[in-house]
């Protein structure tokens, strides 16, 4: 079986060949740290944690980056806000993210550079663009001379003439009308120093970078000249992928990424996230009113992830149903899989033994996660699975045996606790709480379920149903089976 992705650059879906056997190097555009994460960071970070956990599971080694913005004109202001530092500010909703993306059971990257640590490598790059011709310096800003570069609009699809400088918000709209640019296409490299911003030294005096360049340089630094996926939400696809693409290609002359990923946004009850609306939901808010954070990953993969997603109530209902469906089924080797005479209840993988021409569970997962990650598809075998677990341990409590033999169940658990893995759905069993000193024994429950047995042979039913009933206030559950045996357990 051979993995596709849907590549936005060529905009077809492409058979994925990493640049260099076994290994995928992989960057992730991360946060700009001026506040806590919201919906559409959670489906940003869950998608492609989980695409890189897919990758892992198919035998990639994945050394995957995601940087954190920590320069930027929204840090700044809400440092002026708060009567504090931009350095403050970033460190304090790094924190929170890194809070936010644990409860979401997002693994870390393998690195997560900084736009402060990357100062060098940004300098560098503009350096070199400068000596190339494809920047410009104005009075201590330098600019990107867009029309020098041929294939500016390649990744959004857009001609320049129908280019707007500074969209997505990320450019003042003065920036369009700066009579410093030689174009109002072109975008800043580097800022001049402005009286009580924080700036640093560079070839053009004190400043600091643009947004876009801070990650052209922090892919080329750490993975290269060239890489094997670039991923981010579709709001980045212009300006700042286009610009990436526009800075790094400049230099090298070779492609800045192989494949183009791109996540949809999220949507409110329909309409676009926004403060202005009173729809903006963050992280913290959701799970803490409390939505369970696997509810919201199911929520998350449950979508198609090019596409847009509107978050609702009934749809977060949804997944939280869903949810506990997958739950059951996770946990069933914890709670039967000792009455079942399994030799462990631990989740470590077993190889399963289809019958002839049947596929196992991790091939139709894999079928449907290698169309263009359809988590959905993936996720679909999986609820067959814990369906079929839950079903048959409803069996075993009421009729004390299964359907399916024991080792065909194991079997099943195990690929079902990996394969929810690789979409980072994890359940744990609750602690056991201790029973009381003043609780009944084992030997106390069998005496009275043999007291019980002579009621009934007596017929004495009212006995026995007070033994059974004093029993299930107690919570300890009878089961009544052929030939006069009653099996038990407690609630």
């Amino acid at each position: 079986m051979t993995l596709h992705l849907y590549n936005t650059l060529t905009r077809r879906k492409e058979s994925f060949e990493p640049l260099e056997t076994g290994k995928v190097r992989m960057y992730c555009c991360g946060i700009t740290a001026y506040d806590f994460c919201h919906l559409g960071h959670a489906r940003t970070c869950i998608v492609w944690d989980t695409a890189r956990r897919y990758l892992q599971w198919r035998g990639y080694d994945v050394n995957y980056v995601q940087n954190f913005t920590d320069i930027d004109d929204k840090i700044l202001n809400r440092a002026r806000r708060e009567g504090t530092s931009m350095e403050a500010v970033s460190e304090r909703f790094i924190d929170a993210y890194f809070e936010d993306m644990a409860r979401l059971n997002v693994k870390e990257a393998n690195a997560y550079p900084r736009a402060t640590d990357s100062l060098d490598g940004i300098k560098r790059l503009v350096c070199e663009l400068e000596k190339k011709g494809y920047a410009y310096e104005a009075d201590g800003d330098v600019y990107y001379s867009v029309r020098r570069f041929d294939d500016y609009g390649k990744l959004s699809g857009r001609k320049l003439e129908d280019l707007q400088a500074g969209a997505s918000g990320r450019v003042d709209v003065a920036d369009s009308t700066e009579p410093k640019k030689k174009d109002p296409f072109d975008f800043a490299l580097w800022k001049s120093a402005k009286p009580e911003e924080p700036c640093w030294e560079s070839p053009w005096g004190a400043g600091r970078p643009g947004w876009h360049i801070e990650c052209s340089a922090m892919v080329r630094d750490m993975l290269g000249e060239t890489i094997d996926i670039h991923t981010g939400g579709s709001d980045l696809v212009f300006p700042h992928h286009e610009n990436e693409i526009a800075q790094s290609e400049a230099i090298t002359g070779k492609s800045l990424a192989r494949y183009w990923l791109h996540n949809g946004m999220v949507k409110v009850d329909g309409e676009k996230m926004s403060k202005s609306l009173g729809n903006f939901t963050t992280i913290r808010e959701l799970l803490d009113r409390p939505v369970d954070p696997m509810a919201v990953r199911l929520f998350v993969l449950m979508a198609q992830y090019r596409k847009p997603v509107d978050f609702t109530d009934d749809a977060i209902a949804s997944a939280t149903n869903g949810w506990q469906t997958l739950k059951e089924g996770l946990l069933f080797g914890h709670n039967y899989g000792k009455e079942l005479g399994w030799d462990n209840q631990s989740p470590t993988p077993t190889p399963s033994n289809p019958l002839q021409g049947e596929k196992t569970i991790a091939q139709q997962f894999q079928e449907a996660v290698d169309d263009d990650l359809n988590f959905a598809g993936g996720l679909a075998v999986l609820f067959e699975v814990a369906k079929g677990l839950r079903r048959e341990g409803n069996i075993l409590v009421h009729q004390g045996k299964t359907e399916t033999p024991a080792s065909e169940l194991e079997q099943q658990w195990r690929s079902l606790v990996e394969l929810a893995e690789v979409l980072g759905l994890e359940a744990q069993p609750e602690a056991e709480t201790e029973v009381s000193t003043d609780g009944l024994s084992d030997g106390e429950i069998e005496a009275l379920i043999q007291q019980r047995a002579e009621a009934r042979k007596t017929k004495n039913f009212e006995l026995s149903d007070r033994i059974r009933d004093d029993l299930q206030a107690q919570g300890i559950t009878l089961i009544d089976q052929g030939g006069g045996v009653t099996t038990w357990h407690r609630n």
